[in-house]
């Protein structure tokens, strides 16, 4: 290197340290893309530009990767550890850089022969000046990559905190000598096949031209299905045509976003302000699976669980700072007020109404937007449960997006539609004080710009944020393996195989969405503190149990995309106590340290505690069983285990098979052991007295849940020939009762929803079709993992009501006969 090039350098790296912040995609490069650091690494950027070496280079020393100015020496032989694929527009431009990259390659496809350890890494890696896609109804092309000396300064200036260095997967060179031998077609191979993954690169980080909107609805008005629909409407309202399309066209304006780049430059501002004010920090995990399908070219549908309202622009924020465009986001229609509607719709939120019933013409108008989005490569983002969960747990999913979305895949969809499901998760969320009060039967308020300015006036240390990208589902591969037959053309608009598979990949959504689950410091410690009576536990007992939940999770996973917490029971404690708010309180007595919830935090810690219920709920089913009997032969647990499992899978949406359950419950039964808590001899399991409080605070994790599948169940076997909607409303009376005579706070406790889900389980396992057998020996099972005290005030609560609802009938009868006479 000539030393002008390296004085250019050198006076280019003081002006660009103030100017470009360091930002890294992935943030970890070494550990996301898996590189190894005892083998050479090459890295290969798209065209020669000093100013992006520059860049490029800082952003490798920050993240713990080899200096690219310094070579790689390799049998004798030193190679330069970066090489160029295009000349591009430099000051210093050297002539053939592409033939001096295809001799770099060849070169080290060479010593590959004399070192068979050797496997030398070939990292791609792009410097991004700004994200802009550009709009449709501009010429030309976004310039973001070849840039003269003077437009890179004026880049650096404006776009300094929007530059992006790509750190892309490893190709090895080990592999490509093995596979395909060393001669010149194969290093020009590697630089044809790195020149089109640079062009995926782009595309994936800008994503397609913005729409020109207006442009977008003449032609969606044009559209077969929505003329149509507007002929119909006409029809139906006697109005003219031009009446109905200008419905039309109003109902287009307030549903379509209006993506803006620089308001989404401003947002990333004002973002990343709201997140080191209400966050210690945001952490993101298996980021590297979007990127992939980006690069592959697929339609992405983004489908998180919904905490808060947060999540939209939690996900927005992660979205663009891993390299991705942001999604169309469908919000509901009552965030669209003034002065944040706007704002919103700028950021990408097109706004849907609570309801389509009645409004052929709407439907058909958000069904074809949507169907336009996917077709012209925009990523789309919807809240498939439909509303933020006020429990903490996942709700039930409403199917009306994700039919709108297969119907998409059905009408010419060129390019594979993927679903990403996204956990999200808190250590405290904003509203959670809200949804308490929601529950208590407070009504919900609306949404309005005095709300917005309470909300940022309650800005404080929330602890953590988890975004944690779960398996995603490729829509056409689900299909072929599930039903096949869903590409044979019937001409029905809503085939046979439709609905059933619209239900399927909703449902797996919500399994996966729960298996990439995010432990974190606060649930740990809400659960613990839940599950005794007293909601207070000894420092020294509390720090046992978290331990204990952390040993279970770690030795014994409940799904590979699950994140764990690294820290220590006692860092954990000490981080909880030093949040805002939290109602977690430290006592001291004769004897030590007493950790207890104050009254009213306790209602609010539950939302913290379903978060990751479902992780706990198999070993406090077995520990349940064990408490109760004390002792038990393995057979007689496992059967009661299974009997009481497809409830539990249904409602908290678990992912274990039959045969996948057995080997699960094996495994925790050994931990438990283990861990000492359980004794086990052959076949035979019991408790361990030193332990049994531990026990019991595993066990409690099942207690109300256990406590409402008895109530319906009673009410069944009290009156088999109930109606549904009946039997539903009798279980939350019931559930109701029992809360308040034994101090139960959970709010999920007498949800109904949790009884709908139960019952219709157990229609879907056949208890409604024998003579009560099935139900009398369930029954039996429960009421023996309960108190006495429990079974006698459910037992009880059950008979009183079945008495209400004698004299109730009673009742309209003689005021029938009355009416009669």
């Amino acid at each position: 290197m000539s030393s002008i090039v390296k004085a250019y350098r050198k006076l280019l790296e003081l002006p660009l340290s103030f100017l470009v912040k360091n930002n890294p995609i992935p943030a970890n490069p070494i550990e996301e893309l898996q590189l190894s650091t005892t083998q050479p690494i090459v890295y290969v950027l798209p065209y020669t530009s000093l100013t992006d070496f520059v860049i490029f280079r800082r952003n490798c020393l920050a993240v713990g990767l080899p200096d690219p100015d310094q070579p790689n020496v390799i049998d004798g032989q030193t190679l330069p550890r970066y090489v160029y694929l295009d000349a591009g527009r430099r000051t210093f431009k050297s002539k053939g850089a592409k033939d001096e990259t295809i001799k770099t390659f060849n070169r080290y496809l060479e010593v590959h022969h004399n070192q068979p350890q050797l496997d030398v890494q070939l990292v791609p890696v792009s410097v991004l000046w700004g994200r802009s896609p550009g709009k449709e109804d501009k010429a030309g092309l976004p310039n973001l990559r070849l840039l003269n000396g003077v437009q890179k300064t004026f880049a650096a200036i404006w776009f300094g905190r929007d530059t992006f260095v790509r750190f892309s997967q490893a190709v090895s060179l080990r592999y490509m000598v093995e596979e395909h031998g060393v001669d010149e077609k194969i290093a020009q191979k590697l630089a044809r096949v790195a020149k089109i993954h640079f062009a995926k690169q782009r595309i994936s980080a800008t994503g397609p031209r913005l729409p020109n909107r207006q442009g977008m609805f003449n032609k969606l008005l044009n559209s077969p299905a929505i003329q149509a629909a507007i002929e119909e409407e006409a029809k139906a309202k006697n109005i003219s045509h031009e009446k109905a399309r200008a419905e039309a066209q109003k109902i287009l304006q307030e549903i379509a976003a209006d993506v803006s780049h620089s308001s989404l430059r401003m947002a990333d501002r004002f973002l990343r302000w709201l997140w080191n004010k209400l966050y210690s920090g945001i952490n993101v995990e298996n980021a590297d699976r979007v990127r992939k399908l980006a690069l592959e070219g697929h339609e992405i549908v983004y489908i998180p669980c919904h905490r808060s309202h947060i999540d939209y622009l939690l996900l927005s924020y992660v979205l663009y700072h891993q390299g991705l465009v942001p999604p169309h986001i469908a919000a509901g229609i009552n965030l669209n007020f003034w002065p944040v509607g706007r704002i919103f719709r700028s950021w990408g939120a097109f706004f849907i109404r609570r309801t389509f019933k009645g409004n052929r013409l709407y439907s058909a108008i958000f069904r074809e937007y949507l169907a336009e989005l996917f077709h012209r490569g925009y990523s789309v983002e919807y809240f498939i449960e439909g509303g933020r969960s006020r429990t903490g747990r996942l709700l039930t999913p409403k199917t009306g997006m994700m039919s709108m979305t297969l119907q998409a895949l059905q009408h010419n969809q060129t390019r594979p539609i993927s679903v990403v499901p996204v956990y999200v998760g808190y250590e405290h969320v904003i509203e959670v004080d809200t949804y308490a009060k929601e529950l208590r039967g407070a009504a919900k308020e609306k949404e309005n710009a005095g709300l917005v300015l309470r909300v940022i006036k309650k800005l404080r240390n929330l602890g953590q944020g988890f975004v944690n990208f779960g398996e995603p589902i490729t829509l056409s591969n689900y299909l072929n393996q599930h039903f096949p037959e869903w590409k044979a053309q019937s001409g029905e608009e809503k085939p046979h195989w439709f609905n059933p598979a619209v239900d399927a990949i909703s449902h797996q959504v919500m399994v996966y969405i729960n298996n990439a689950a995010a432990v974190n410091a606060m649930n740990l410690v809400g659960t613990a503190l839940l599950s005794s009576r007293q909601r207070a536990l000894s420092r020294e007992q509390l720090l046992e149990q978290i331990d204990s939940y952390q040993q279970m999770l770690r030795n014994v996973p409940y799904s590979t995309d699950m994140v764990l917490p690294s820290d220590s029971p006692q860092a954990m404690l000490e981080h909880v106590l030093n949040l805002d708010r939290v109602g977690v309180l430290v006592e001291k007595d004769n004897f030590g340290e007493i950790v207890r919830l104050e009254r009213n935090s306790a209602v609010l810690m539950t939302y913290y505690r379903n978060n990751i219920q479902h992780l706990f709920v198999l070993p406090a089913l077995l520990a349940s069983v064990i408490l109760h009997y004390e002792a038990i032969q393995k057979d007689l647990l496992l059967d009661a285990v299974r009997k009481i499992y497809p409830f539990l899978k249904g409602e908290l949406f678990l992912h274990f098979d039959d045969k996948q359950l057995t080997a699960q419950i094996e495994k925790i039964i050994a931990e438990f052991v283990r861990q000492d808590i359980i004794l086990a001899n052959e076949n035979f399991l019991s408790i361990h007295r030193p332990k049994v409080r531990i026990l019991q605070l595993w066990s409690s994790a099942m207690r109300e849940i256990l406590h409402r599948y008895y109530i319906t169940l009673c009410i069944l076997r009290q009156t088999p020939d109930i109606s549904r909607g009946l039997l539903e409303k009798e279980s939350q009376l019931v559930a109701q009762r029992l809360s308040v005579l034994h101090g139960i706070n959970a709010p999920e406790f007498f949800d109904k929803a949790v009884f709908t889900t139960f019952i219709g389980n157990l229609k879907e396992e056949g208890y409604f079709d024998d003579e009560g057998e099935m139900i009398a020996e369930l029954a039996a099972i429960l009421e023996h993992l309960m108190s006495s005290e429990i079974c006698l005030t459910i037992n009880g609560a059950v008979a009183k009501t079945e008495e209400e609802s004698v004299k109730e009938s009673l009742q309209k009868e003689q005021q029938a006969q009355t009416e009669g006479n």
